[in-house]
């Protein structure tokens, strides 16, 4: 049974930075759809609170995701107006929930280990590489941006050699200070202080970012100060009845439209496998290795888009920064993901003008540190000592995510991975040994019909005169294709004066059953 009030000192610290993590990412990937600013931040806090409230996983984070920025901007043009698209994002939530009670999520167990960390890995590169711009003060691509084409027709390394060529020196001071904090701060001296138990370092590392900006610079040094496009551009409303007059709502006229279904028949299949991907990936960084029921969380998706749709939101999934942001800030339950929401909401009601003095080369240094501990160094070396079979579709998995984009990346490293498996396969299913004219044909448990062209590959080079044996006593399921070749063989040996024997001596599926009790019968 988990303990929520028990977690809270761990939760409510972690929420916070997930927030402070969420909050750009939110506004840049609803710049990045061509939707209004605030439709990413609904999409926050419905992911946040609905979302995280329903979830089966304890540290899953949801929200808008960077993955759907293409498919949204470009649904949005073809159905011509927002409102539109908003009714899309109300039937994907319904398709969503379909695919839960169909319990569809299964698919989600049949992604590869070796992809999935491959998928880890490459997240924390890219977070790299994307935030060393950030932190250079060069913020024209958008926060939460991960494919390797940028909309400004970057691409990822071309942008770091501009931001290199045009440094802002205020933000770099930022930048630099707040990512020597934090890393101090994971230092095991510092971690033994009561009141880092307490406090986040993203949340210090923040704040200092803000009092640098607005009393060292803003005062002592103006020409450093940063502004505009530098810092968190948060839609400001005066209260309740401005903040409704914010709000787009769902065109329900277009209901007859057959492209509002295609629409919406894709974002259910993209951000569903999107979600399931983000939700293994997450299982395997949870310390405490707790396995989130998917098809519960296919649910919560599917109720969190139909939502956020109907109140002018985006689509939202689960994601994997912002999960990975709450899982390396301590967070214990789902309460650090209900609690994001909350302050996100918060941040639109209460105190937008103080989120918009944040600084993006200070929420740079936060991303920087997390993207490390994603592709830390260990991983690879553990990869690696697991053989090729494991560390090349975690390697291809990586550049073809960096080159790409998260799902077509995915997709590559899913074929890479089934491509390894079938080669392990065809080596491990069946070994040939010789001594004298004697060759034995050992088979493994399991012998399919892509082990055929290997077994009459060693049956055509057995010399004349020789004596074959094949040893089929730990297989338990053989494929038709190689009984038939083994029979072929067989009816081919004696012109050959080739003798063949099977060991063991052929039984039917009876005697095998039997055969185990007989033994025990014998022990008695």
């Amino acid at each position: 049974m988990i303990n929520y009030r028990e977690s809270l000192k761990s939760d409510i610290p972690a929420g916070i930075v997930v927030f402070l993590v969420a909050l750009p990412l939110c506004l840049g990937i609803a710049l990045a759809s061509g939707a209004p600013l605030l439709s990413g931040v609904i999409a926050g806090i419905i992911g946040g609170i609905v979302v995280g409230a329903f979830s089966g996983s304890q540290l899953s984070v949801s929200g808008p995701a960077a993955g759907l920025t293409v498919i949204v901007l470009t649904a949005i043009e073809n159905l011509q107006t927002f409102e539109a698209f908003l009714l899309a994002v109300v039937i994907a939530g319904i398709l969503q929930l379909i695919f839960g009670f169909l319990k569809a999520g299964i698919i989600g167990h049949f992604f590869p280990s070796s992809v999935i960390k491959g998928m880890l890995a490459a997240i924390g590169v890219i977070l790299i590489l994307k935030q060393i711009p950030h932190a250079l003060g060069d913020d024209r691509d958008y926060e939460g941006d991960d494919a390797f084409f940028q909309p400004d027709g970057e691409n990822t390394f071309t942008e770091i050699i501009l931001a290199v060529q045009n440094i802002d020196a205020g933000a770099l001071v930022i930048s630099l200070i707040c990512l020597v904090l934090l890393v101090a701060w994971d230092r095991p001296q510092i971690k033994k202080l009561s009141f880092t138990k307490v406090v986040p370092g993203p949340l210090i590392a923040v704040a200092l970012g803000v009092i640098i900006n607005e009393f060292f610079y803003g005062i002592l040094n103006p020409e450093f100060q940063l502004k505009d496009v530098h810092l968190v551009a948060l839609p400001v409303a005066k209260g309740l009845d401005e903040l409704s007059g914010l709000l787009t709502f769902p065109d329900f006229s277009a209901i007859t439209n057959p492209q509002v279904y295609v629409v919406a028949i894709t974002i259910a299949i993209i951000a569903s496998l999107e979600t399931l991907l983000s939700l293994d990936a997450v299982d395997k960084l949870d310390p405490a290795k707790r396995i989130a029921p998917p098809n519960t969380e296919l649910k919560a998706q599917g109720l969190g888009n139909l939502i956020s749709g109907l109140i002018g939101g985006l689509p939202l999934t689960a994601v994997i920064i912002r999960s990975t942001a709450n899982i390396s800030s301590g967070a214990k339950t789902k309460v650090s993901a209900v609690l994001h929401g909350f302050l996100l909401l918060a941040s639109v009601l209460a105190f937008p003008a103080l989120m918009n003095k944040i600084p993006l080369s200070a929420l740079a240094a936060v991303l920087l540190v997390v993207g490390f501990k994603l592709t830390r160094p260990s991983l690879y070396k553990e990869m690696l000592s697991k053989g090729m079979d494991q560390f090349a579709p975690f390697i291809i998995t990586i550049v073809a995510i960096l080159f790409t984009d998260l799902l077509r990346g995915i997709g590559i490293g899913i074929v890479s991975g089934v491509f390894f498996v079938i080669r392990a396969n065809l080596h491990r299913a069946m070994t040939v040994s010789q001594e004298g004219n004697t060759y034995t044909i050992k088979m493994e448990k399991d012998v399919f019909f892509l082990n055929k062209a290997f077994l009459r590959k060693t049956l055509r080079t057995i010399p004349d005169g020789s004596h074959v044996i094949i040893d089929d006593h730990k297989t338990v399921f053989m494929d038709h294709d190689i009984r038939e070749t083994i029979e072929d063989f067989r009816a081919t040996a004696i012109s050959n004066e080739i003798t063949m024997e099977m060991k063991p001596p052929k039984l039917d599926q009876a005697e095998k059953v039997k055969a185990p009790e007989k033994e025990m019968e014998a022990v008695e």
